[in-house]
Protein backbone atom coordinates (compact mmCIF):
# COMPACT_ATOMS: atom_id res chain seq x y z
CA UNK A 1 0.00 0.00 0.00
CA UNK A 2 1.56 3.51 -0.91
CA UNK A 3 1.36 6.07 1.03
CA UNK A 4 1.49 9.92 0.60
CA UNK A 5 5.50 11.12 -0.15
CA UNK A 6 7.42 12.79 2.61
CA UNK A 7 6.96 15.93 1.88
CA UNK A 8 3.61 16.21 1.31
CA UNK A 9 3.28 14.78 4.78
CA UNK A 10 5.82 17.18 6.23
CA UNK A 11 3.71 19.59 4.75
CA UNK A 12 0.61 18.56 6.00
CA UNK A 13 2.35 18.50 9.30
CA UNK A 14 3.58 21.93 9.36
CA UNK A 15 -0.38 23.14 8.46
CA UNK A 16 -1.57 20.65 11.43
CA UNK A 17 1.30 22.17 14.08
CA UNK A 18 0.08 25.95 12.91
CA UNK A 19 -3.23 25.16 13.62
CA UNK A 20 -2.95 23.32 17.25
CA UNK A 21 -0.88 26.12 18.05
CA UNK A 22 -3.95 28.57 16.81
CA UNK A 23 -6.36 26.45 18.66
CA UNK A 24 -4.73 26.01 21.80
CA UNK A 25 -2.37 29.33 22.39
CA UNK A 26 -2.63 28.65 25.83
CA UNK A 27 -0.42 26.00 25.96
CA UNK A 28 2.32 28.18 25.49
CA UNK A 29 5.78 26.70 27.24
CA UNK A 30 8.80 28.63 25.27
CA UNK A 31 9.23 32.38 24.96
CA UNK A 32 10.44 34.99 23.20
CA UNK A 33 13.56 35.52 22.99
CA UNK A 34 14.31 31.53 23.45
CA UNK A 35 11.89 30.44 20.80
CA UNK A 36 14.21 32.35 18.45
CA UNK A 37 16.87 28.98 18.89
CA UNK A 38 13.87 27.69 16.50
CA UNK A 39 15.14 29.54 13.41
CA UNK A 40 19.32 27.61 14.07
CA UNK A 41 17.29 24.12 14.07
CA UNK A 42 15.74 24.98 11.07
CA UNK A 43 18.94 25.88 9.25
CA UNK A 44 20.88 22.64 10.43
CA UNK A 45 17.73 21.11 9.13
CA UNK A 46 18.04 22.63 5.40
CA UNK A 47 21.27 21.43 5.28
CA UNK A 48 20.65 17.66 5.80
CA UNK A 49 17.97 18.07 3.38
CA UNK A 50 19.78 19.95 0.54
CA UNK A 51 22.83 17.49 1.36
CA UNK A 52 21.35 14.38 1.26
CA UNK A 53 18.94 15.49 -1.68
CA UNK A 54 21.89 16.31 -3.58
CA UNK A 55 24.07 13.17 -2.69
CA UNK A 56 20.72 10.99 -4.57
CA UNK A 57 21.16 13.92 -7.92
CA UNK A 58 25.02 13.52 -8.22
CA UNK A 59 24.40 9.05 -7.88
CA UNK A 60 21.71 10.02 -10.53
CA UNK A 61 18.90 7.69 -8.39
CA UNK A 62 15.35 8.34 -6.89
CA UNK A 63 14.35 10.66 -4.48
CA UNK A 64 11.19 8.71 -4.18
CA UNK A 65 9.94 7.19 -1.29
CA UNK A 66 8.16 4.21 -3.75
CA UNK A 67 10.96 4.63 -6.48
CA UNK A 68 13.45 1.92 -7.26
CA UNK A 69 16.95 2.96 -6.35
CA UNK A 70 19.31 1.83 -8.60
CA UNK A 71 22.70 3.08 -6.78
CA UNK A 72 23.36 2.47 -2.75
CA UNK A 73 24.22 6.15 -1.34
CA UNK A 74 26.61 6.00 1.61
CA UNK A 75 29.20 8.72 1.24
CA UNK A 76 29.46 12.76 1.93
CA UNK A 77 26.04 12.86 4.74
CA UNK A 78 24.88 9.51 4.42
CA UNK A 79 28.26 8.40 6.22
CA UNK A 80 27.05 9.82 9.12
CA UNK A 81 22.55 8.81 9.10
CA UNK A 82 20.70 6.71 6.74
CA UNK A 83 17.84 8.85 6.49
CA UNK A 84 19.35 12.75 6.64
CA UNK A 85 16.44 13.68 4.44
CA UNK A 86 14.07 12.16 7.36
CA UNK A 87 16.03 13.73 10.01
CA UNK A 88 15.72 17.28 8.59
CA UNK A 89 12.06 17.55 8.04
CA UNK A 90 11.88 16.03 12.00
CA UNK A 91 14.48 19.14 12.68
CA UNK A 92 12.63 21.38 10.45
CA UNK A 93 9.09 20.57 12.42
CA UNK A 94 10.98 20.83 15.69
CA UNK A 95 12.33 23.86 14.75
CA UNK A 96 9.02 25.40 13.72
CA UNK A 97 7.57 24.35 16.89
CA UNK A 98 10.26 25.92 18.92
CA UNK A 99 9.37 29.08 17.00
CA UNK A 100 5.41 28.63 17.66
CA UNK A 101 6.54 28.04 21.42
CA UNK A 102 3.34 26.26 22.30
CA UNK A 103 3.01 22.68 23.23
CA UNK A 104 0.73 21.02 20.69
CA UNK A 105 2.84 21.29 17.75
CA UNK A 106 5.91 18.61 19.47
CA UNK A 107 2.55 16.55 19.50
CA UNK A 108 2.92 16.60 15.80
CA UNK A 109 6.68 16.18 15.67
CA UNK A 110 6.58 13.19 17.72
CA UNK A 111 3.79 11.59 15.07
CA UNK A 112 6.01 12.78 12.16
CA UNK A 113 8.53 10.93 13.67
CA UNK A 114 6.91 7.36 14.74
CA UNK A 115 4.90 7.34 11.03
CA UNK A 116 8.09 8.16 9.28
CA UNK A 117 10.23 5.64 10.97
CA UNK A 118 7.48 2.66 10.58
CA UNK A 119 5.80 3.56 7.36
CA UNK A 120 8.57 5.08 5.43
CA UNK A 121 12.13 4.08 6.62
CA UNK A 122 10.83 0.74 7.12
CA UNK A 123 9.28 0.40 3.95
CA UNK A 124 13.06 1.68 1.84
CA UNK A 125 15.08 -0.71 4.09
CA UNK A 126 13.19 -3.60 3.13
CA UNK A 127 13.43 -2.26 -1.06
CA UNK A 128 17.01 -1.95 -0.15
CA UNK A 129 17.82 -5.20 1.32
CA UNK A 130 16.24 -6.47 -1.19
CA UNK A 131 17.87 -4.29 -4.03
CA UNK A 132 21.65 -4.28 -2.54
CA UNK A 133 21.49 -7.18 -0.08
CA UNK A 134 24.82 -7.43 1.67
CA UNK A 135 26.57 -4.16 1.08
CA UNK A 136 23.24 -2.51 2.07
CA UNK A 137 23.23 -4.86 5.53
CA UNK A 138 26.68 -4.00 5.56
CA UNK A 139 26.37 -0.25 5.38
CA UNK A 140 23.51 -0.91 8.27
CA UNK A 141 26.22 -2.19 10.38
CA UNK A 142 28.07 0.96 10.53
CA UNK A 143 25.90 3.71 9.99
CA UNK A 144 22.32 4.56 12.84
CA UNK A 145 19.01 4.96 11.35
CA UNK A 146 18.67 8.81 12.38
CA UNK A 147 21.47 10.10 14.34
Amino acid sequence: MKMMQPPAALGLSLILMCLLHLLFPYLHIIHFPLNSAGLIVIILALYFIFAGSNKFNQAKTTHMTFGEPNVLVTDGIYKYTRNPMYLGFVMLLLGVAVILGSLTPFLVVLAFIVITDVCYIKYEEKVLANIFGEAYHAYCNKTRRWI
